[in-house]
């Protein structure tokens, strides 16, 4: 048996409960591929994938085109590849927004359930600046963090020029600012079904009078901006603003709930409180928490790095997570499963002991079946040489 027959057989007996039938649209024996591979298409490196799949079935693997090198700033492209037959192959690069020397990134798409139409957000800045500078204040609004939104009614062939509504969601005094990364959510029950949820995070400034900069970590925050017309006007949501150095969440992902309410999953960037994820949920669809965010403690085995969850459908069907699964490296991602409500987890699946770093969760089938994929971050030496995608189809053994 080889090695990747192994990973298939540990992941149906290890996910059994997960499996009906057969993704849609797939070719008979696809497990992987590799959509974006760093070096080529005239980008340096590609990082931060983000994946939808529309209402005619279509896989829209996002990613940041990073031109210069692997950094986060610089000139920056948000770039896609479309799928029409499950991610085994992919369709030509297109670039969805354009940095022109400056950084466009951290995409999150969501597709609205009433009219099909997929609906990006982004962030903004000036390629001349860092995180550092924009957290310590010395950036001008203009040149610093903002949020963009774009739509698509064509299947994700073409896109809006961005539109900025940095002033609809980012209140004055915030400094840092970042959609996602990966997918957002669109609400499919409840009284506020329709509803469009991007979580995202950002940093505030230190208090008067404190010799702080506001580059330390503790002024990091989750946060959550939503929208009730499908996406042409925005609000925003909780704010996760305890800034007291314990629980500094980050990067922030969600999905919908059996019952409705929304489950926020963040990483800890360096909090004091021992663990690197964080979680809370939300009963009023985003805009107020529940409770504040705190450790999970099931997912101690995750360093530092952003996260996916994903909540499958049908009766009884599990709420997933997905990082990397060595507390003190990229390296070796994994899938977890939680048949409590994000209460607690239990690790289901590694899918290799590769370097690997940012991943996004997308079910795959129409409703029925519960296959699963994941666009990540991996390489052979180094987390950033591609973003893969992996088809687990459980429905059948290897």
């Amino acid at each position: 048996m080889t090695p990747l027959s192994r990973v298939l057989l540990a992941a149906t007996v290890l996910l059994a409960p997960l499996a009906t039938t057969r993704a849609a649209h797939a070719a008979p024996g696809c497990v992987s591929s590799v959509p974006y591979v760093s070096g080529e298409g005239g980008y340096d490196t590609y990082r931060v994938p983000a994946a939808v799949v529309t209402q005619n079935g279509t896989l829209l693997a996002f990613a940041e085109g990073r031109h210069a090198g692997a950094g986060d700033t610089g000139d920056i492209d948000v770039v896609l590849r479309r799928s029409t037959d499950g991610g085994c192959t992919w369709g030509p690069l297109r670039v969805v927004a354009a940095g022109h020397g400056d950084t466009r990134g951290n995409p999150a798409p969501v597709v609205d359930p009433r009219t099909g139409t997929i609906v990006l957000l982004t962030s903004y800045n000036s390629g001349a600046v860092t995180e550092a500078q924009i957290m310590r204040g010395e950036v001008a609004p203009g040149q610093g963090r903002r949020v963009f939104v774009q739509r698509s009614r064509d299947d994700g062939r073409h896109f809006t020029r961005p539109r900025d509504i940095t002033d609809e969601v980012k209140p004055r005094g915030w400094r840092w600012y970042a959609t996602g990364p990966g997918h957002a959510v669109a609400l499919t029950r409840g009284p506020h079904a329709g509803r469009l949820v991007v979580p995202a995070n950002h940093s505030a400034a230190p208090p008067a009078g404190s010799a702080d900069t506001g580059r330390e970590a503790k002024y990091y925050g989750a946060h959550a901006l939503y929208s009730d017309d499908g996406g042409h006007s925005w609000r925003l949501g909780f704010v996760d603003d305890s800034y007291d150095g314990r629980d500094n969440a980050n990067e922030n992902t969600a999905a919908q709930l059996p019952d409705g309410r929304l489950y926020f999953s963040a990483r800890d960037q360096n909090g004091a409180d021992p663990g690197n994820r964080l979680d809370t949920y939300s009963s009023d669809g985003g805009q107020t928490l529940d409770r504040p965010y705190a450790v999970q403690p099931a997912l101690d085995d995750v360093p530092v790095v952003q996260g996916s969850v994903l909540q499958l459908r049908g009766p009884g069907a599990p709420l997933l997570f997905s990082a990397p699964s060595v507390p003190t490296a990229r390296r070796a991602m994994a899938i977890w499963r939680s048949t409590d409500d994000g209460a607690t987890f239990t690790r289901a699946l590694t899918l290799s002991d590769r370097p690997a770093a940012y991943s996004d969760l997308v079910q795959l089938d129409d409703g029925t079946a519960r296959a699963v994929g994941i666009l990540y971050e991996t390489g052979t030496t180094g987390p950033y040489e591609t973003i893969e995608f992996r088809r687990l189809d459980l429905s059948r053994p290897s």
